[in-house]
């Protein structure tokens, strides 16, 4: 039976949202996670939307974002894992990159994690930096490790060998003895398959921690919402099929992010504005991403203390959100951030006993979140206790109550313009050349004053998109990132060998999730450095070497201000592999101009402010600047030398004034 809904489902610390299409107008809806439990509250929505006959039916597609791995790392929640490496390298995980947080502290204190209380076994066999065998592989070999694993009874094994990845047949024949055993294994040749050993062997870790928790909770919400197809977002902007996303729990742990991401880059195609800096504002923390034409990658990223090598969304992470806690020091300075008032007490206009101001209470002090409108009417703002706060904080800096309130919202504009600048110009790209693209509950309200720090001229408000996150979801295409390590010395004809190998395997793989092959595209990218680097760069790939050599100089030249005189090794060829979703298309707007609900002053503005119900807004509408426009889901706060226009499915394009 043909499907008939796309749902999608973000679930966040404190709300699980969900984005249905193919109704019509897209339906949103929020409930109360449920951390112990999360496929509880994504079934509750379910419900709450009408959907449970459709998903019996297998009408519904559900694609879903989760936090299960990520919570599960960050809170040492995983499984009981064992690490099987080369003997003499049991120690690899433990002793990592020897980089200390603080550079010039030659005593740090001792920080001990899931890593360091890793049980790690050695085997005898070596393979040599080509990939050729030293010591064989015995049967004897195995037979032991096998006795040791058994004494040891692990839940899941990490399987990391040296130069595995040049060469699979030592780890191929642990993974396959190992299997037949009983134990689940994460061999690091179908992890991570290329070079530095500490890297490669923490995403093996990781995986082989986290995938039985991950395992477990799929399971449960595959048995819950079967036969409805269940896909997964992955950490690289694509999704995965539930029952294959339980194996590769490390490439989850940017599941949610990534689905606010891939709504961007769809939006930004749509408007034909490529080139999109991003930020999510929520409640604890900002989340800021670059896209030139496609969602950047990395393979650089971190969970917690652990690096994570696999490809993930290129996204940087500060503690500024609505819920940050201003403070003064005992100098007598402001402060926001990063501590955060969370969801319970909450900020002080919440109404909850919060005693100290917050990012909100800033906002409602000055009018920009009006109690009859703020999170759509659903929570009464105690405006009087959200003013007593900044009095008091206004006491101890000597200033006005606006004054403080100004100070506050300053600062915390100030930490989310710096992230967005590590993402754009320490990378070499000038801000000027982008559209500030906001999102998440608080974003709409600080949109205009980071476009204005970063002498940006465009900004875009999309539709819902205090939900944006979780209607990405629904639109990322399938996808599979291939990558294979290159031996140091390597051909041409050899080069074409890989690709087409990896093609194929990305084929296939997305052909068993039941994509038809004519949908399949491929793109492939080289990782290419100067010799005697360790870090890489990613380039597109190009027919020949002398124009991969140049793509590789020029991208040089921009990350980081110059070329070298050196030659230029090809290390990782990276197969892209994915297929389009086609869910149902939105209708346009209608045109049409609604008039402000209503005129009011708001402190510091000299101008009357006008209110608008942004649901009530034509396509084509233009609204000038100061104005406050809300929604269910978010209120954007038009400053007065920006104007919005409103487009065809309702997305708010700004516009600075010359």
């Amino acid at each position: 039976m043909s499907l008939t809904y796309w749902l999608g489902v973000d679930t966040g610390g404190t709300f699980t949202d969900f984005v249905l299409l193919g109704d019509g107008e897209p339906r949103i809806h929020k409930v109360l996670s449920t951390p112990s439990s999360p496929e509880r509250a994504i079934l509750q929505g379910i419900r709450d939307l009408g959907l449970s006959d459709a998903m019996a039916s297998g009408q519904l597609a559900i694609v879903h974002g989760t936090t299960v791995a990520t919570n599960a790392a960050l809170e040492g929640k995983g499984a009981r894992a064992l690490l099987i490496t080369n003997e003499g390298l049991e120690d690899i995980l433990r002793i990592g990159r020897q980089n200390r947080p603080e550079l010039y502290n030659l005593t740090p204190p001792s920080n001990a994690s899931a890593v360091s209380l890793l049980p790690a076994l050695g085997c005898p066999a070596r393979l040599d930096a080509a990939g050729h065998p030293v010591t064989p592989l015995t049967d004897g070999h195995i037979a032991t490790l096998l006795s040791a694993v058994r004494k040891l009874d692990p839940e899941s094994i990490a399987l990391c060998l040296l130069f595995s990845y040049l060469n699979p047949e030592h780890e191929q024949r642990l993974n396959d003895a190992l299997r037949d055993a009983g134990f689940a294994v994460s061999p690091s040749h179908q992890i991570l398959p290329t070079r530095g050993e500490y890297e490669r062997g923490m995403a093996t870790w990781l995986n082989a921690w986290l995938a039985p928790r991950v395992a477990d909770y799929l399971q449960r919400l595959q048995q819950a919402t079967a036969p409805a197809p269940l896909a997964i977002m992955q950490s690289h902007g694509g999704t995965i099929a539930s029952q294959q996303a339980a194996d590769l729990a490390v490439n989850l742990l940017l599941s949610g992010p990534a689905g606010g991401l891939a709504a961007a880059q769809r939006l930004g195609e749509q408007l034909q504005q490529p080139q999109l800096m991003t930020f999510d504002m929520g409640g604890t923390s900002t989340d800021v991403a670059l896209l030139d034409g496609d969602i950047r990658l990395t393979q650089q990223g971190h969970i917690g203390p652990y690096p994570v090598a696999v490809p993930m969304v290129d996204m940087h992470t500060i503690g500024a959100g609505g819920g940050s806690l201003a403070y003064v020091d005992d100098a007598g300075l402001l402060h926001v951030g990063p501590q955060s008032a969370g969801a319970d007490p909450g900020p002080a206009c919440y109404g909850k006993g919060g005693q100290q101001v917050t990012v909100t209470d800033a906002n409602v002090v000055l009018g920009r979140l009006q109690p009859d409108f703020a999170l759509g009417g659903s929570l009464a703002l105690d405006v009087p206790a959200a003013e007593q706060a900044m009095d008091r904080l206004a006491q101890a800096l000597g200033l006005t109550r606006q004054q403080a309130a100004d100070g506050v919202l300053a600062l915390a504009n100030e930490h989310m313009t710096q992230a967005l600048r590590v993402i754009s110009i320490q990378k070499g790209f000038d801000p000027a050349d982008f559209a500030l693209m906001s999102f998440g509950g608080a974003g709409g309200l600080h949109v205009c004053a980071l476009a204005d720090n970063l002498g940006m001229t465009q900004a875009i408000v999309p539709q819902r998109a205090g939900v944006l996150s979780a209607e990405g979801l629904v639109y990322a295409p399938r996808k599979r990132e291939m990558l294979q390590a290159l031996p140091e010395q390597v051909d041409e004809p050899l080069l074409h060998e890989r690709i087409a190998q990896l093609q194929q395997q990305g084929q296939a793989e997305l052909i068993a999730e039941g994509v038809s092959a004519d949908r399949i595209r491929h793109r492939v990218f080289v990782d290419m450095c100067y010799r005697g680097q360790s870090s890489v760069l990613q380039i597109d790939w190009e027919p020949t070497l002398a124009d991969r050599e140049t793509g590789f100089h020029t991208a040089h030249q921009q990350r980081f201000g110059h070329q070298l005189g050196l030659p230029v090794e090809q290390v990782n060829l990276r197969v892209q592999s994915q297929a389009q979703n086609n869910p149902p298309a939105q209708p346009d707007r209608h045109t049409r101009s609604a008039s402000a609900e209503r005129l009011i002053t708001l402190p510091g503005i000299d101008t009357p402010v006008a209110v608008y119900n942004r649901e009530s807004l034509g396509a084509g509408q233009r609204i000038a600047g100061p104005a406050l426009i809300y929604e269910a889901v978010g209120t954007t706060w038009l400053a007065a030398n920006w104007h919005a226009t409103v487009d065809s499915q309702g997305h708010l394009l700004l516009q600075r004034k010359a």
